[in-house]
């Protein structure tokens, strides 16, 4: 049997015990209490976090932006980011304009809204530019364009990639910066089609038959050509939008009283049916209507034949009509002159045109040389009536 002293010095270590275990779990009650407050804490703090910051893995426009705030992350996109693409030498490239807002803080606010989470998410966020990508798809549409350019029965080839040297786009819109090579092309094609200044073989009218000699004229006001500012804009414009065809007839001029293009798609080097013709040596007058002589004159007078009085030789149009009209300039002695006549019909800018003479009494062959008009063609009183109801405004005339 035990002794009581054995017992009670049990009895204590047990208590000991006890107490001990009893401390521990206290401890550990607390160490509990404790680390649960600093986890709900960090938790806390993370979701405060998580509520104004960008999770760490987060690309916008090709900008890391992860951690940052809203503000922070619009400063930063707009600063580095590429907001321009060009079509440059053969290449697409992307670059940054500092003229050119990237995105706005409501744009950026909105990609947050996105990616928010509770709690900072390690996953990966990639936002890309919608803008930039339509851009991209769109040059790469006009890299790979190719036109047909129309004009007068002819057709061109035309490849953006070949012609193209830059192009950029901003804000939705595409400028064409540098087309030097586009111009140059239409330049050429302009060479090659207009009949302005042109030279070409013409068979005059003899006698009253339209079928004469053949003659070399030169187009002067009479004709058309490209106007290659207006042709350049609607090539690019028909790059941009996916067209095929570009009508040519739609960007050309005129020169002299208007800039309506003349002889456009009409035969006969563009002078059609409709014409007069003009013969200084011989003095003589055609007006061929619908193919056909309809007034044959073998006594018209025509400038004085010398520098500043000559009729011009070449190819014209009737610029308007005018009944009456009075014909004002100047004379060789430099006085003013103030001539009635009963119809006029202009060719040149310079004052020549069809009218009758009234007051002329040399009605001869030779007149011309030495006694003619100011360079306008005279025509009889008698005969002015049927030049008048044959001729039409924009008819061609033919001076050799």
């Amino acid at each position: 049997m035990q002794s009581r002293t054995e017992m009670r010095k049990r009895n204590n270590r047990n208590n000991l015990y006890l107490i001990i275990i009893g401390i521990i779990v206290v401890i550990a009650i607390i160490c509990g209490f404790i680390i649960h407050n600093q986890r709900v804490a960090a938790e806390r703090s993370q979701r405060e976090y998580a509520s104004t910051h960008f999770n760490p893995n987060v690309t916008i426009y090709g900008v890391q932006v992860g951690k940052l705030t809203v503000n922070k992350a619009t400063a930063k996109i707009n600063k580095q980011a590429d907001n321009v693409v060009f079509l440059r030498n053969k290449k697409i490239i992307a670059e940054k304009d500092d003229k050119v807002q990237t995105i706005s803080q409501a744009e950026v606010k909105n990609i947050f809204t996105k990616q928010h989470t509770d709690l900072p998410s390690k996953q990966k966020y990639v936002f890309k530019s919608a803008k930039i990508d339509e851009a991209k798809k769109s040059l790469q549409k006009i890299q790979n364009a190719v036109v047909t350019y129309k004009i007068n029965g002819q057709e061109f080839k035309l490849k953006a990639d070949d012609l193209i040297h830059e192009v950029t786009y901003k804000g939705g819109k595409y400028k064409f910066t540098d087309v030097k090579k586009l111009h140059a092309k239409m330049e050429a094609i302009d060479q090659e089609v207009k009949t302005l200044k042109k030279s070409y073989k013409f068979t005059v009218p003899t006698g009253n038959k339209v079928n004469g000699k053949t003659i070399t004229v030169k187009n002067e006001s009479y004709g058309w050509g490209i106007y290659v500012k207006k042709a350049v804009a609607a090539v690019e414009n028909a790059f941009i939008n996916g067209q095929d065809v570009v009508d040519g007839s739609k960007h050309i001029y005129g020169e002299g009283y208007s800039t309506y293009a003349h002889g456009y798609g009409k035969s006969n080097h563009g002078i059609g049916k409709n014409y007069v013709v003009v013969s200084i040596k011989n003095q003589e007058l055609w007006v061929v209507r619908k193919g056909k002589v309809a007034v044959h004159l073998t006594d018209v007078v025509t400038g004085t034949e010398n520098k500043s009085n000559a009729t011009p030789k070449g190819v014209w149009y009737i610029m308007y009509k005018e009944s009456p009209s009075v014909l004002r300039g100047y004379n060789d002695d430099g006085s003013k002159y103030a001539s009635k006549v009963q119809y006029w019909m202009p060719f040149t800018l310079s004052g020549c045109g069809l009218h009758d003479a009234s007051w002329r009494s040399d009605w001869s062959k030779s007149a011309y040389l030495t006694g003619g008009s100011h360079g306008c063609v005279n025509i009889r009183p008698a005969e002015i009536r049927s030049v008048w109801n044959n001729v039409l405004t924009n008819d061609a005339v033919i001076v050799y």
